[in-house]
């Protein structure tokens, strides 16, 4: 068989072989015909792909799984999950291929998933397909969290299939490529506790010990280890989102890694005006998931993780249940401590004294509130006052006396500029540029694309000709409202 993966990279079955009753063999359908819209060419050479190679047509055979590399065992992934709170025992892959594993240049093993490559026995009356906007919006925001430092699902390619979906127009078909440190999610561990085969809970457990979290097999308990891992890393996440005004949208169970990284760019957007009751998912009618709720539908999620967890963390779930407990009760400090480190950071502080920052950092969250001014635009733009231009930041705002009393015993703090600049961005994925590059891509026109992804991905560094990546929206933009993109 011709496959496009140089000799010294090998695909692995290892989620297939361990967790079978987790994993139905799958085939991706036939792409009628592909064509290459968008290929990460770092990451392929960090996994190890020869990025020329998967620019052939064979190469666009593998990224849309109609040729199998040496090693792929192709699956779709069973999970469980709470969408907007309600159980559903059986979700899983139904319109995506998880081809294997794969361990890059950097020595990390990381999966290699297809979405949108057709129906698959988790498909629930869905067609299993994908549209090229979506698809072009996860490659899009994925590699602008990355940027930012933002652990994340990663794309590699997205091929349009020559094939069009259809929703309530005809729309274009496409594949993503998306790169994972796994697929595991707090879904995963629901679905095997759901079996009521404890024996395939604790292999699953193993499975995510070995693979995301190896100090805790030397814990006295493994299993609450892994727990409290998992919940350090969300808290962390959740606090990056909330730093940079980024809002997921569907953050349902089956949504949470394990690992710790951003998965799923469905109803996605990034806050412009600040609001805490931001919300952009069309959906989300009651505002479950809106800018302000993350940490708390998080903390939501991870209790359900716990309830799941309970048979390992101790036989007796008598004694389960308040270890757990406990060990959930760390995640609002731990939230709060992320937080508010990165609130100091980007208010360029030097100190870390509570008593000093607190009011400042609780000030700046008051003013912004009141001001409604676009959160990017003032943290950049609060660089420039702290290097004693507060002109453009003020004129952010309609009224700004508050935001004058603010900054004074702000600027008493002696703020680091610099330091801010490395940590504010200029340039985010705006909504209207999204969808301006979205709709282009769509008609044939990759332009707006490339030059929307050359802003994101060097997110603080300014450059002359990207001004307009820089600007909110114009009024005339209106109302923004996502949409999963099934």
């Amino acid at each position: 068989m011709s496959t496009v993966t140089p000799s010294t990279l090998t695909f692995d079955g290892l989620f297939a072989r361990e967790l079978a009753e987790m994993a139905i063999p799958w085939r991706a359908e036939a792409v009628p015909d592909p064509r290459l819209l968008v290929l990460n060419e770092p990451l392929a050479a960090e996994l190890g792909f020869d990025p020329a190679a998967l620019r052939s047509p064979e190469g666009l055979h593998l990224l849309t799984g109609n040729r199998l590399p040496e090693g792929a065992t192709p699956v779709a992934q069973a999970y469980a999950g709470h969408q907007f709170g309600w159980f559903t025992p059986r979700l899983g892959d139904g319109r995506a291929v998880l081809l294997g594993e794969v361990v890059g240049g950097d020595g990390r093993l990381r999966d290699i998933h297809l979405k949108g490559s057709g129906r698959t026995p988790f498909a629930r009356g869905g067609d299993g397909l994908a549209a090229v906007g979506p698809m072009l919006r996860e490659y899009v925001v994925s590699e602008a969290m990355h940027a930012l430092g933002i652990p994340t699902t990663r794309s590699l390619a997205v091929v349009a299939t020559g094939q069009p979906v259809y929703r309530e127009t005809e729309l274009p078909g496409a594949v993503l490529t998306r790169v994972a440190s796994s697929h595991l999610r707090v879904g995963s561990f629901q679905y095997a506790r759901a079996t009521g085969d404890v024996e395939l809970l604790r292999r699953l457990a193993d499975h995510a010990i070995t693979r995301h979290y190896p100090a805790a097999a030397d814990a006295d308990n493994p299993y609450l280890a892994l727990f409290e891992a998992v919940i350090a890393s969300q808290a962390s996440l959740v606090a990056k989102w909330m730093l940079v005004g980024f809002i997921h949208g569907v953050m349902n169970t089956d949504n949470m890694t394990i690992s710790g990284e951003t998965i799923d760019y469905g109803p996605c957007a990034f806050m412009e005006a600040f609001d805490p009751a931001t919300v952009y998912s069309s959906i989300d009618e009651g505002g479950r998931y809106a800018y302000a709720n993350q940490p708390v539908v998080a903390e939501w999620n991870l209790a359900r993780l716990a309830e799941v967890l309970l048979p390992l963390i101790h036989e007796d779930q008598e004694q389960a249940v308040p270890l757990a407990v406990e060990s959930l009760e760390a995640f609002r400090p731990r939230y709060s401590a992320s937080w508010s480190a990165g609130m100091v950071g980007k208010l360029g502080l030097q100190t870390h004294d509570d008593d000093v920052t607190s009011p400042v950092v609780d000030g700046v969250i008051a003013v912004l509130q009141a001001g409604r001014v676009d959160y990017t635009t003032f943290f950049r733009r609060l660089g420039a006052a702290a290097r004693g231009n507060a002109e453009p930041v003020r004129n952010l705002f309609a009224d700004p006396a508050a935001f004058e009393a603010w900054a004074e015993s702000w600027l008493a703090l002696a703020p680091d500029a610099a330091a801010m600049d490395r940590i504010n961005p200029l340039y985010i994925p705006r909504n209207h540029l999204v969808e301006e590059a979205l709709s282009s891509a769509a008609g044939g026109d990759p332009g707006p694309l490339e030059r929307l992804l050359e802003a994101v991905t060097a997110p603080y560094d300014e450059r002359p000709g990207l001004e307009r990546y820089a600007a909110g929206a114009p009024e005339s933009f209106g109302p923004y409202r996502t949409f999963c993109g099934t």
